[in-house]
């Protein structure tokens, strides 16, 4: 989104990288071969949105489980811990192609295999964390999406300045286990003085660690509470919302399934259009392209989504301008 003129959901499909337009089903590969998919992911289930618009992504492109796919899911249950293990298991089961979710996930597939291509999404910078060597010509077996998150941390501090002028200290709830997210926290650090903002961090590993640290953040007084959400945060959501619920703290995110359960305020790149894209990685791999020529996609459109009805519990007056801008508002 180029700040301040509105967009709408279905124009995020223009991205970095040149990719094409979606296929159309009828034109997709017909094979008698089953392709195998290792899925490894930190989270928890098969079942959440994002991974159902995957399904729906490779179904669109001719895919078709229990037909022409197989895919064999590894869920590393929020234990980052878990997922070198896991990928070794997808390795050793022999699949065509890998899809690794989130930075942490990407790395232990790398690690696991130099041979088998990946597919990633949901990763920082997957230059400085020595995933590709560029985002033009990965030049491995690794590509797929970016968030570039870690560059829009500035913006989204932005927009906190402009929805709540009095802030002054903002706490960042992150996955400790998570590379990536250190280089979102210090990119905050780095953008907050310049607003007249002072960062609160709050690294955690475990579901149990919440209580704990959404009281620091009270003791610390700060204004608000931005959840660097990749899959293992995501699914504390309920609870991380009941808790600030609980201490008044408005919560902003990157995605918008945060704000749509009752956080205030999202800004970054839509989710479940992401996890759709990664099957055309996978078509083009299946079809004979290399990772290494493949080059990384990062979004160029991104969507403000504002929960108008937290706002007014909260007792916060969103101003009418950002409102306007807003590319979803629920009320």
């Amino acid at each position: 989104m180029i700040f301040g003129v509105p967009m709408k959901r279905r124009n995020f499909i223009t991205l970095l990288g040149g990719a094409a337009a979606w296929p159309l089903a009828a034109g997709a590969q017909q094979s008698a071969k089953v392709w195998r998919i290792g899925v490894l992911s930190p989270g928890l289930s098969s079942q959440s949105p994002p991974l159902q618009a995957f399904r729906q992504g490779l179904r669109d492109v001719g895919y078709i489980e229990g037909q022409n796919l197989e895919i064999l899911w590894k869920f590393g249950e929020d234990l980052v811990d878990r997922l070198t293990i896991l990928a070794d298991e997808i390795v050793g089961s022999k699949v065509d192609v890998i899809f690794a979710i989130n930075t942490s996930a990407a790395l232990a597939a790398k690690k696991a295999t130099s041979t088998i291509p990946i597919v990633v999404t949901r990763v920082s910078d997957p230059i400085r964390t020595g995933l590709v060597a560029s985002l033009q010509r990965p030049g491995g077996n690794v590509t797929g999406l970016t968030t570039i998150s870690e560059e829009l941390e500035g913006k989204r501090l932005e927009l906190l300045r402009e929805a709540l002028p009095r802030l002054v200290r903002v706490a960042v709830l992150w996955n400790a286990d998570n590379p990536g997210h250190a280089m979102n926290v210090k990119e905050m650090e780095t953008a907050a003085p310049q607003l007249g903002l002072q960062v609160f961090s709050i690294g955690i590993k475990r579901a149990d660690e919440l209580p704990t640290a959404i009281q620091s953040a009270v003791n610390a007084r700060v204004g608000v509470l931005f959840a660097i959400d990749d899959l293992v945060i995501s699914s504390y959501q309920q609870q991380i919302l009941e808790l600030t619920r609980k201490a008044n703290i408005p919560v902003i995110s990157q995605f918008r399934d945060f704000t749509v359960a009752g956080g205030l305020m999202a800004y970054g790149p839509n989710n479940e259009e992401m996890f759709r894209r990664v099957s055309l990685f996978i078509d083009k791999i299946f079809k004979g392209r290399k990772p290494a020529d493949l080059p990384v996609e990062a979004p160029t459109r991104f969507e403000l989504v504002i929960n108008l009805k937290t706002a007014k519990a909260l007792g916060l007056d969103v101003p009418p301008t950002l409102l306007a801008r807003a590319d979803e508002v629920i009320e």
